[in-house]
């Protein structure tokens, strides 16, 4: 099972823009890349991304980086299907709970959450405001453009308070079960790409029985 470590930074619980946490996140985070592709015969496009995690004392920081050769972010509404769009994704559970959350963001900061047990069983979407808790800082600005052809860079930080996930943040499990990904379903370059490897026949992030371990 892969595993990667969440570091507590302290500086990060002084942090009010976003902005600012990106630069603590670059200099002090953990950094990995989203780059297996399980299903390569079909879908065998890979943009470069990396993400860095780290934590404050009550919320989780993800910053991603991404460099690939097309880009489209048509929807600006919460719970919108951003997954269609240039788009990250983070799913994550507590081991003691069977649902788990996927929080997926297009490459303007539109965010897309529920809490479930699969993709189609028992979903739960956040409201609106358990959505306004979760913070984003996208690189491109907020609004929404068509499908563009080119080579482009973009970085998205996010902040995810522990609470909204389930956790308390003054009695932090040892660790989560999660994936990271990359997508963008809805392109002329439709891509599947995973932190930890999905052994399924077709493309299915909805997979915690795949997901890795990341450690407090």
């Amino acid at each position: 099972m892969k595993q990667l470590k969440i570091p507590y930074i302290q500086s990060l619980n002084d942090v009010t823009e976003l902005e600012n946490a990106a630069i603590i996140l670059d200099e002090k985070g953990t950094v990995d890349k989203i780059e297996i592709l399980n299903w390569k015969e079909k879908f065998p496009y890979k943009p470069i991304t990396y993400f860095i995690i780290a934590r404050s004392s009550d919320s989780l920081f993800i910053k991603y980086s991404v460099k690939g050769s097309m880009l489209r972010a048509i929807y600006s509404n919460d719970q919108e299907s951003v997954n269609e769009d240039s788009c990250v994704e983070f799913f994550v559970k507590t081991p003691d709970n069977e649902k788990y959350m996927n929080f997926e963001f297009n490459c303007i900061g539109t965010c897309k959450v529920s809490r479930r047990i699969s993709r189609n069983e028992s979903v739960i979407p956040f409201s609106k405001e358990e959505l306004s808790q979760i913070k984003r800082y996208p690189s491109l600005g907020r609004r929404a453009f068509k499908e563009m052809e080119g080579m482009f860079e973009w970085d998205l930080t996010v902040k995810i308070p522990m609470r909204i996930m389930g956790i308390n943040p003054h009695k932090l499990p040892e660790k989560l079960l999660g994936n990271f990904y990359k997508c963008a379903d809805g392109t002329d370059s439709p891509h599947y790409v995973s932190w930890s490897p999905i052994n399924t026949e077709r493309p299915d992030f909805h997979r915690p029985e795949f997901f890795g371990e990341l450690i407090f």
